[in-house]
């Protein structure tokens, strides 16, 4: 399994239903429970600024990519054991795909 450039615009949907309650994307927002994701893509794990990671997060040592977000996506807590995250993951890979390809356009 491996991303595929998605529909970004059902990746707005996910997000705004999966995601935006824990989640800004804008750069300048505010993080929410979870950190803004603005520039989240070749960041290291555990990074964005202004934010309490968990351990487990931080030390993953991974650069996000649309690949290992493609993974991590799946099931977030055996990808990271010890995150915060309480997203259980989207199973479908269109879904992920779609999702990711979101936001590489708004967090670019």
């Amino acid at each position: 399994m491996s991303f595929a450039p998605g529909d970004a615009s059902k990746g707005a949907g996910l997000f705004k239903t999966r995601c935006a309650q824990c989640h800004t994307v804008g750069k300048g927002e505010p993080h929410k429970v979870g950190p803004n994701l603005n520039g989240v893509f070749d960041r290291k794990t555990g990074q964005a600024e202004n934010f309490s990671y968990t351990a487990a997060n931080v030390n993953k040592g991974i650069i996000w990519t649309e690949q290992t977000l493609f993974e991590y996506l799946e099931n977030p807590k055996k990808y990271i054991p010890g995150t915060k995250m309480a997203f259980a993951g989207l199973k479908k890979e269109k879904d992920r795909n779609d999702l990711i390809t979101y936001l590489k356009e708004s967090c670019a």
